[in-house]
């Protein structure tokens, strides 16, 4: 199940589509016109269509592109990508990916304080 705040990208443009914008653009500021033209650096990797669909829903997307590092980890992985190429993805060394994989980066009990 995708985090929230990757959802309303999958909605607008499928999974395929989402992990190429995300990896394009996540940790970033991006402006998306309500009619976006063909030199935009967005219509340039998802096509028109998908730009308008996302253009729609900007009242509903984060301020930042996120990066759901984890998230994007665990998708790589059941499409069968080896622990460096999602390393090279993710832009991290592949002990990370690892623990992404696994799902260790996040804490099992909700309640648990961080020690950091």
């Amino acid at each position: 199940m995708p985090p929230a705040q990757a959802e309303p990208y999958i909605e607008a443009l499928g999974l395929e589509d989402a992990l190429k914008f995300i990896e394009a653009f996540g940790g970033t500021e991006i402006y998306i016109a309500a009619d976006p033209k063909s030199r935009s650096s967005v219509v340039a990797l998802i096509g028109y269509p998908k730009a308008k669909a996302l253009a729609s829903i900007i009242e509903r997307l984060p301020r930042r592109v996120p990066l759901v590092k984890e998230w994007r980890a665990r998708v790589y992985k059941s499409q069968g990508l080896k622990t460096v190429e999602i390393a090279r993805k993710l832009g991290c060394v592949e002990s990370t990916a690892r623990l992404y994989i696994k799902g260790m980066n996040t804490p099992k009990d909700p309640d648990q304080l961080s020690l950091f």
